[in-house]
């Protein structure tokens, strides 16, 4: 969510540490503008933690996720020889309505923390980051499918076009347009911080296991036809860990030369 953390992030990575950088929608696309609104409904909308940042925070964000500063564990793809780099962009998505929100109007300390977008994600980050020229369509599919699969454990079942993959596919028209309003969303909640964008990328149709589940904005599913998805532990950045915990105890149990005390 700021540029404290993702410099940590880079420290962390630079000395060899396994981590993940996450940036969320909101810290990539919004600043602390709304959290300052003279309209207590306006404000409390945009409450969440970490919070999201003054305007220059997300601007950074989004130049490290492009140049490759938030991601994680440098790893070679199997089957493919060239290098990559694991990167993602989540949501955090806790959406509450304005009622909720409403419990903190005497006390800042109350307001419920939470924002919308589930729903927003894919069109935002393309919008963003893809029709602005500053990741390419392949590192969309990396940062919003494929290596989030990955570090869930469940690569390739999901986050992959494969033979025996879940065949969960979305079309995207990079030149459809959409626009977010909490009047057409599909969320419960009345409120919606991204209310009024409006941008490029829409998409238009998602399958699921094969079967057409949205088209021409309708949803087509059945009660009851989602299916629990079992994460493994241990996803590929523990991969060679256990040697490199042994190399770092040897490093601690070096010798230690001992000298006589002089009589």
């Amino acid at each position: 969510m700021s540029i404290d953390a993702m410099e940590e992030i880079a420290k962390a990575r630079k000395l060899g540490q396994r981590v993940v950088g996450e940036p969320v929608v909101s810290g990539l696309v919004l600043n602390d503008s709304g959290l300052w609104d003279p309209d207590f409904n306006i404000a409390a909308k945009f409450v969440m933690s970490p919070p999201i940042r003054a305007p220059g925070h997300g601007r950074a964000l989004q130049a490290a996720v492009s140049m490759g500063v938030l991601q994680g564990f440098h790893v070679v793809p199997e089957n493919t020889g060239k290098s990559a780099f694991g990167k993602l962009v989540g949501t955090d998505h806790c959406t509450f309505n304005s009622t909720q929100k409403a419990f903190g109007i005497d006390d800042f300390r109350k307001i419920p923390n939470g924002v919308n977008g589930i729903e927003e994600r894919m069109h935002l980050v393309w919008d963003t980051m893809v029709a602005s020229g500053k990741i390419s369509v392949t590192d969309y599919v990396r940062i919003t499918s494929t290596e989030c699969a990955r570090i869930f454990n469940i690569y390739p079942k999901k986050g992959a076009i494969l033979p025996g993959s879940d065949a969960d596919i979305i079309i995207l028209n990079p030149n459809s347009s959409f626009q977010i309003s909490s009047n057409s969303h599909h969320s419960r909640s009345d409120t919606n911080v991204y209310e009024g964008w409006i941008g490029k990328g829409k998409v238009e149709i998602t399958i699921v296991g094969g079967r057409i589940v949205w088209e021409n904005n309708e949803l087509k599913v059945n009660l009851g036809s989602g299916k629990y998805i079992k994460m493994p532990p241990f996803n590929y950045l523990f991969d060679g860990i256990e040697k490199a915990d042994v190399s770092y105890i040897s490093s601690l149990r070096a010798p230690v030369n001992r000298f006589k005390a002089m009589q």
